[in-house]
């Protein structure tokens, strides 16, 4: 019965990021009078939200395709290649850069929503989707964390792999300026060069805090010999 509530979950958790994904990219228009940013270089995929919504499709497809034709033991000795590619997604994309996203929106929305999310797009932008890729992605990486068991990769994999992710969208956000002329953010028009260099390299290791409370949260729930991935188990999960 429970693991089949979790594959519905799964299931319904990859549908509705698809879903978002898909409506985004095909029906939101924001009018250049509006904003000129939806419209410059880069598209949708200028946005690390639209890069997270994605990232949750994917990652609540493999999580299916585990519960399947994969495990969702606790401790497995041999885990199968779905498992462990299931366990490396969700330590270094799925959880950090969901609660990043996440948090990071709604704080800035509390502060001023002008410099992230201006009301003139309102009327283009429906309020059911600004909740699935903004308020969904944490609800959902939550239950994940405590509805399944995984084992995280080492700190230097974990680390360097979500880090390698963060450059990688700074790059682009860079690239977007340079044929652009525009900031992806507001937040950013408004900063001086130095506070701008501030305040990204604090994002950054703002979301690199993410990984660490995302292991420390399965520590907590599972027990660190099985986040850690060794084969003893503790006496709570027998």
């Amino acid at each position: 019965m429970r693991d089949g509530l979790i594959s519905v979950f799964h299931v319904i958790s990859s549908v509705q990021f698809a879903v978002s994904v898909y409506y985004d990219y095909t029906y939101v228009v924001i009018p250049s009078h509006v904003t000129k940013m939806h419209n410059a270089y880069g598209g949708k995929f200028k946005f690390l939200t639209f890069w997270d919504a994605i990232i949750q499709a994917v990652f609540f497809l493999i999580c299916s395709l585990n519960d399947w034709f994969g495990t969702n033991a606790v401790s497995p000795k041999k885990p199968p290649f779905l498992r462990k590619l299931k366990d490396f997604m969700h330590a270094v994309f799925s959880f950090p850069v969901a609660m990043f996203v996440g948090v990071t929106f709604w704080s800035l929305m509390f502060v001023d929503r002008e410099l992230v999310f201006p009301k003139a797009i309102d009327p283009y932008f429906p309020w059911w989707l600004n909740h699935l890729m903004h308020t969904m992605i944490m609800v959902s990486t939550l239950l994940e964390t405590i509805l399944t068991p995984r084992k995280y990769p080492s700190r230097a994999k974990g680390v360097s792999g979500h880090c390698l992710f963060l450059l990688a969208y700074l790059i682009w956000m860079h690239i977007i300026y340079y044929k652009s002329g525009i900031w992806v953010y507001p937040v950013m028009e408004v900063l001086s060069t130095p506070a701008r260099i501030v305040f990204l390299s604090t994002m950054f290791l703002f979301s690199t805090m993410f990984y660490f409370m995302g292991e420390t949260l399965d520590n907590f729930v599972w027990g660190k010999t099985v986040t850690s991935g060794k084969n003893h188990k503790r006496k709570k999960l027998q």
